[in-house]
């Protein structure tokens, strides 16, 4: 299986997905359960991280007067 940390955004919400519904049913047994709960946080985790990236790239996307795009710079905190 692929590591967690490798996966795109579109595919560790998939797996996240998948596990949800495989919780939600009931159908696994207490180990299994666990298990899923544990990999379906890191994959949580994994979202979070990727979609918070995306927003600081799309929060720093210069635009000039006329709308264009100029360029893309590195968010900075204070």
């Amino acid at each position: 299986m692929t590591e967690t940390t490798e996966l795109s955004f579109e595919a560790a919400l998939a797996q996240l997905e998948k596990i949800v519904t495989e919780l939600e049913s009931g159908s696994a047994p207490l180990e299994k359960s666990l298990e899923l709960y544990q990999k379906g946080a890191e994959l949580k985790a994994l979202c979070e991280a990727r979609l918070e990236a995306a927003r600081l790239q799309v929060e720093k996307i210069s635009l000039s007067k006329t709308g264009a795009v100029e360029g893309i710079s590195p968010t900075t905190f204070e």
